[in-house]
């Protein structure tokens, strides 16, 4: 159901949602489910008809929604229905009236007592532990291998000039925004990946296949759309995959083919433009995050990394198909109101200090990243209070795919003070100031910060 919900949700509520909670989004909206079904509880009381029209009605409704699932079978539709049985069996043997025993008075003229009520409670518990305890277990996906993935890329110690953001992203901290509420089942003696559509040698691979192909590995920045101006919802990794564009000469790509078009093992979409897989730039079918196989959570087995796409037309996780299509085909988020093709903005966040700080007066030292995949990085100016820019120092420049961090040597002054930053791409354009909305392809304005110096 929390999957239905996420799936049919208009784009002012999935912003709402991400607003309100940022990343524990998912998590809100499973307390929401717990809650709406309290309330439910609540009203319905002790009162047998609509208490068993409610059981009834709400494990139909799941487990329709259980079965309209992406790649799921009649067998999704099994816990919601046994729920529903065993609910109704129990609040059978709760609200049945207790015979009056005989020569005796009835010690529970309503058929209700507390030894009755501690009784059905516990066997009630019990069958919904031992139940929840089954299902998770059915459903919980294999453990991702161990395969040895060690990463032969080295960061240069001039590439990081920032006291508080590593260059390099680790695995646990790197951002996560996608529509699943739970996790793919994946049996990765069974995935494989399908390569079709506008193509002339359609073909599939298995991770072991995957494994077996000439590996690329490329430091990488990802970005997501909903990323709001000095955002979070970015991260930089060294990812381990197969080169995109040597999978598509293999399958002949047609010339009428005009996207990409991805799908999900949950059945999610996205689709990009065929020119930024063939374009030169390091487009990734990558099975390795950071020197490791891919976390679930990041899209194990095989997820897509294309430098300088905005995650919702490109990152698919989970990946089980690559089509060649035209544009008649819509990718997730499109139909939703968001734009069809989305370039990542150029942008800059200043990390230190955090807005609200305070700080003494003299030497600070002002720093952040700034980014503009696909197309880099070539200067970061600061301004202090509205006055005029001054450039930053610039940190090594890894590649045009990653992100670039930079610092500024400040002389505080006593008082109340704004630092904003803006960012120059190496195309000459600078980012604008004007401050726009994530949707629909991506927030704009400079970052800027109030601190007080004493």
């Amino acid at each position: 159901m929390g999957s239905e919900v996420i799936d049919r949700a208009p784009r002012w509520l999935k912003e709402l949602a991400i607003s309100w909670f940022g990343t524990a989004d998912k998590t809100a909206l499973r307390i929401g489910i717990v809650a709406i079904l309290a309330v439910v509880a609540a009203a319905v009381g002790p009162h047998t008809r609509p208490a068993r029209v409610a059981f009834i009605g709400l494990g139909v409704l799941g487990a329709v929604a259980s079965v309209h699932r992406p790649n799921e079978t009649f067998g999704a539709a099994l816990p919601s229905l046994l729920g529903a049985a065993v609910g109704y069996a129990v609040l059978q043997r709760w609200l049945r009236p207790r015979p009056i025993e005989v020569p005796g008075p009835s010690q529970a003229p309503l058929g209700w007592d507390r030894r009755r009520f501690i009784t059905n409670t516990a066997t009630a518990t019990a069958v919904a532990t031992v139940a929840g305890v089954a299902a998770r277990r059915a459903s919980a996906p294999a453990p991702v291998p161990a395969i040895d993935l060690a990463s032969d890329v080295t960061v240069p110690a001039e590439a990081t000039v920032s006291p508080f953001t590593p260059f390099i992203t680790p695995n646990d901290r790197y951002y996560r925004i996608d529509t699943a509420l739970s996790f793919p089942r994946v049996d990765i003696g069974n995935w494989k990946c399908t390569i079709d559509g506008l193509v002339d040698r359609p073909f599939s691979f298995t991770y072991d296949d995957l494994l077996a192909m000439p590996r690329v590995e490329r430091i990488i920045t990802l970005c997501c759309v909903s990323n709001e101006v000095g955002g979070e919802y970015i991260g930089n990794a060294v990812w381990q995959g197969v080169s995109l564009r040597d999978l598509l000469d293999r399958a002949g790509v047609q010339s009428s083919a005009e996207q990409v078009f991805s799908t999900s093992l949950d059945g999610w979409t996205s689709g990009f433009p065929v020119d930024a897989a063939v374009d030169g730039r390091d487009a990734l079918v990558a099975f390795g995050m950071n020197g490791a196989p891919l976390p679930l959570e990041h899209g194990y087995p095989a997820r897509l990394v294309v430098p300088g796409l905005y995650g919702y037309v490109s990152a698919t996780k989970w990946l089980s198909r690559i089509e060649l299509t035209t544009w008649d085909r819509e990718g997730y988020w499109v139909p939703r109101g968001w734009s069809q093709q989305a370039p990542v903005k150029t942008q800059s966040r200043i990390d230190v200090p955090r807005d609200g700080q305070s700080l003494t007066a003299g030497r600070q030292a002002i720093a952040g990243i700034a980014w503009a995949q696909h197309r880099g990085i070539d200067a970061v100016e600061v301004s202090i209070d509205g006055g005029p820019w001054s450039p930053a120092r610039m940190a090594l420049d890894v590649s045009d795919d990653a992100w670039r961090q930079w610092v500024f040597d400040w002389t505080a002054t006593s008082g109340s003070h704004t630092i904003a930053v803006r960012a120059t791409d190496k195309t000459g354009t600078t980012q604008p100031a004007e401050r726009t909305a994530v949707a629909p392809d991506g927030a704009t304005g400079h970052h800027t910060i109030s601190v007080t110096v004493r």
